[in-house]
This record gives C-alpha cells, sequence and structure tokens, in this order.
C-alpha cells in the first residue's frame, strides 16, 4: 500500500476567475468599485498577461490604475502576482486591500488562508477558509483545505468532517481521498483508510 503522507494541494484562484457574486452576512456595508471602461479595459489586459505568466507587464498595468479606481479583483491580482515572486507580505496586504474594498470577496479570504497554511500558521488559516465556506459552503477545496489545517494541528475528527464534506462537493479530487485516508489511518480507522486509499488510486489510474 502507498505510504501515507499528507498532501496538502491548495488551489489558488486566479484574478480572471469567473464566480457569482454572494451576499455578506454582516451588517456594515461593503464597499465595492465601479471601474470606468477605461480601467476595465487595462484590468482585462493585465489579466491577459497574467495568465501568459507575464508578470511584470501585468504588475506594471495593475499599477497604473489609480488606488480609488481598483477592485477587488485588480487588489487580489496584485496580491497573486506578489505571491508569485515570494513577496508573501506585500501579497497579505493587498489580499486584505480586496477584502476592504468588498468584504464579500471569498477568493481574497481563500487566498489569504492559503498564506497562512503554506507559512505554517494554521490557526491563521482557519479563520479565513471559515470566512469563505459562510460566503461559498459549496466551494469544495475551502472545506479541504480547512481540513488541511486540522491536520497540522493534529485536530483529526474536525479534519475528517471537512474532508468527507469536500469529497461530497466534488469527488473526483484524488488528494481529498488520500488525505482522508490518512486522517483514517491516525484515527486507528484502518478499513475506512484502505477504502478511500483505493478511491484514490482509482482516480489517479483513470488520469493516466
Amino acid at each position: 500500500m502507498k505510504r501515507f503522507l499528507c498532501i496538502i494541494s491548495i488551489l489558488c484562484l486566479s484574478a480572471n476567475s469567473v464566480f457569482a457574486a454572494l451576499p455578506w452576512e454582516q451588517k456594515k456595508e461593503t464597499s465595492k468599485v465601479v471601474q470606468s471602461e477605461q480601467f476595465k479595459s487595462i484590468t482585462n489586459q493585465a489579466n491577459v498577461l497574467y495568465a501568459e505568466n507575464n508578470i511584470t507587464n501585468a504588475f506594471n498595468l495593475i499599477l497604473s490604475i489609480p488606488e480609488e479606481e481598483r477592485t477587488a479583483q485588480n487588489w487580489l491580482l496584485l496580491g497573486n502576482l506578489l505571491q508569485d515572486q515570494g513577496k508573501i507580505d506585500e501579497a497579505i496586504f493587498m489580499y486584505n486591500k480586496a477584502i476592504q474594498t468588498d468584504e464579500a470577496y471569498y477568493k481574497a479570504y481563500y487566498n489569504l488562508g492559503n498564506i497562512y497554511l503554506q507559512d505554517g500558521r494554521p490557526n491563521m488559516s482557519i479563520e479565513q477558509y471559515k470566512k469563505v465556506i459562510k460566503l461559498r459552503p459549496e466551494y469544495a477545496y475551502a472545506h479541504y483545505n480547512l481540513g488541511c489545517a486540522y491536520i497540522k494541528l493534529g485536530k483529526y475528527n474536525k479534519a475528517k468532517y471537512e474532508l468527507l464534506t469536500a469529497i461530497d462537493l466534488k469527488n473526483t479530487v484524488a488528494d481529498f481521498h488520500y488525505n482522508l485516508a490518512y486522517v483514517y489511518k491516525k484515527l486507528n480507522k484502518e478499513k475506512s483508510a484502505k477504502t478511500y486509499i483505493e478511491y484514490y488510486n482509482k482516480i489517479i489510474e483513470n488520469q493516466i
């Protein structure tokens, strides 16, 4: 049987992804920027450059948009670009600026959670993933990464719940099953561990 490891696969959302807007369940009003057509065009160009891995030009284009005209998406893209360059503190600042611009922008909370998880700060990542789930409860990767954060803390029952939820929402991701097998192994539930490692192996085989 394959050796059990804790695999933490983190999906970073790119700024040009399209998602439905979701309400933020707090009384405080959100601040959303409505961009002019000029800056929308720059945003679109920057997204294309980012998709092409043209980091420098994408970064410079977004910086050419005045701060008061930047949307949460713009701040998120700046954070992504800085994170790609290993500038973690600067990326965190940009993600927080995205949240200040639009408190319902779940992608910024998600990317903050990812940074904290990668940086060995699971408690802080948990706070962010819970905010994502409040806004978008059907987002499987938020539940998965929340489960990974609980694994880091040795809270295996909580990890199990989140990983099972992730699989209920999206059962075709191999790592979901693999980490759940790991959790069951830690909980001394060998039969369940074997079941999910078999699911993992089947998904991997189908991908070949």
